[in-house]
């Protein structure tokens, strides 16, 4: 068995696949002062990805507790269910938004009308959504790594040569010596998005679930490629473009919470231009453009090269993505429109709920059931900022 493992090992990393001709790892060994970067490196990277975690919690409830005071988040008050063992097992095993027909046969079983089954439905559903203190401590950690990520960023490359011409990513490529404010960089990175991938499970979870995962895989297999294989200068200049945005969109959250709409409104305004400008325009434009293109000026195309862009493609295509549910939440600021909501979370369901629903279905020619009660459906979704 370790015979096989070792047979693999040799020839998933072989040469041929991930460098140029004539080029491999061995030109990746440190002499003469210079350092380059190793694959045992990156086993810091779950040290910190543990240190993340610990910080966090530290951080939300010490921290993101007294911000959420000053600012005032107010916790909306929730009607609690009435114990039902009947409704509960079947919320709890079944579904938690029942068809019509389950309403009816459980309005049986309950001994409670339709409507009394629909409310209770609808408050338990309310029960097991994330609270806005707790929305807004993820929301203000992930700020503060962000803002300081995008600030630390900056300052380590706003002084190299591929910041401002991208071709000098390649200049060298792959004896790229590395540069300690590079190594720190790329820990910390990835150090944060592994500990988000171990605290997706606990986190508020919104319709872009599944996208969140894949981008957070991508981002790592990315990152940790680019190192491998020392693309470290365009990896440095992704994870900045990446970072320029996210800290206002979290800040633009925060401050929702906080129903400071107009604050939010003018953030998320900026935090759209931002995103649009660096992952719409500078990432595939500019960026993409060289790792596609000029490499192949200087050496023939070889795997490494495919599946590196392959993986920013993959990248990219969420970013499209997203800028389409941006797009649809700046629709939101046109007149009469004061509130930035959030395509991919679900709005809190109220009593009044009902009542509009009883209203369109009166004025649409609705009837109500054998019965004498309204059926409503409530096996769907709203949404709002979360």
């Amino acid at each position: 068995m370790l015979t096989w493992l070792r047979e693999l090992s040799d020839w998933v990393w072989q040469d041929r696949l991930w460098f140029p001709a004539g080029l491999g790892w061995a030109d990746l060994k440190d002499r003469d002062g210079l350092v380059f970067a190793k694959g045992s490196d990156l086993w810091v990277i779950f040290p910190i990805a543990v240190c993340f975690l610990i910080i966090r919690q530290i951080f939300e409830r010490t921290v993101a507790v007294k911000l959420a005071s000053l600012l005032r988040v107010r916790e909306k008050p929730r009607v609690r269910t009435a114990p039902n063992t009947t409704l509960e097992f079947y919320f709890c095993n079944a579904s938690k938004f029942p068809s019509q027909s389950s309403v009816e046969e459980l309005t049986k079983q309950s001994g409670c009308s339709v409507r009394q089954v629909q409310r209770w439905f609808r408050r338990r559903r309310n029960q097991e959504r994330p609270s806005q203190i707790k929305k807004f401590r993820e929301a203000s950690w992930r700020f503060t790594f962000y803002l300081l990520a995008f600030i630390a960023g900056l300052c380590a490359l706003i002084d190299k040569p591929w910041f401002y011409d991208m071709e000098e990513m390649w200049n060298g490529f792959p004896t790229l010596p590395l540069l300690p404010s590079q190594y720190w960089y790329y820990m910390i990175e990835l150090g944060f998005y592994i500990s988000l991938l171990f605290s997706v499970a606990t986190d508020v979870k919104r319709k872009d679930f599944k996208e969140q995962i894949v981008h957070h895989v991508a981002t790592i297999l990315l990152i940790s490629f680019s190192w491998l294989v020392n693309y470290i200068r365009a990896g440095t200049l992704i994870m900045l473009v990446h970072d320029a945005s996210d800290y206002l969109l979290e800040s633009a959250k925060m401050f929702n919470y906080a129903e400071w709409r107009k604050t939010c409104n003018y953030i998320f305004i900026l935090f759209a231009a931002v995103f649009i400008l660096t992952r719409l325009v500078i990432l595939p434009f500019w960026i993409l453009h060289t790792t596609w293109v000029y490499p192949l000026t200087i050496y023939p195309p070889f795997f490494g090269f495919y599946f590196f862009n392959g993986l920013l493609l993959v990248l990219q295509c969420l970013h499209i993505f997203w800028a389409v549910l941006i797009l649809r939440m700046a629709i939101k600021f046109l007149p009469g429109n004061d509130i930035v909501e959030d395509e991919r979370s679900d709005r809190e369901e109220t009593d009044s709920d009902e009542e509009e629903e009883d209203h369109e279905k009166t004025k649409n020619g609705f009837v109500q059931n054998g019965n004498g009660h309204t059926v409503l459906n409530n096996n769907h979704h709203h949404s709002k900022t979360d």
